[in-house]
């Protein structure tokens, strides 16, 4: 755990999140500031700054799997959703701890 890292504190419950999933290795939360109708970030327990750092192969399956999960509990599996995690500043992360972003619920416009 990083001291003043906001998803360190989300997991180890030092501060509020809507909570949706939780388990040992992660855990599923509502983007406070979603760009979706549905917008979730799960994150892993551990902190890794950016996914340069992740060497865990069994997390990152971890991570996608669960976000597969969940993306078909909230109903959002057979119309489609994205998958998004961000590295760095060029790549848009402002938050420096892994996180996965499930974004769905309508038609998603094109990326490239």
């Amino acid at each position: 755990m990083a001291e003043n890292c906001l998803f360190c504190k989300i997991a180890s419950k030092r501060i509020p999140a809507d909570v949706i999933f939780e388990d040992d290795k992660v855990v599923a939360f509502k983007d406070i500031e979603p760009q979706a109708p549905v917008h979730i970030l799960v994150i892993p327990k551990v902190h890794i700054p950016t996914i340069n750092g992740l060497s865990d192969a069994s997390l990152a399956g971890h991570l996608v799997l669960t976000a597969t999960s969940l993306a078909s509990q909230l109903g959002i599996s057979e119309s489609g959703y994205r998958l998004v995690m961000n590295c760095n500043e060029d790549g848009g992360q402002t938050v420096f701890h892994i996180h996965l972003h499930i974004l769905g619920g309508h038609q998603l416009t094109s990326m490239v």
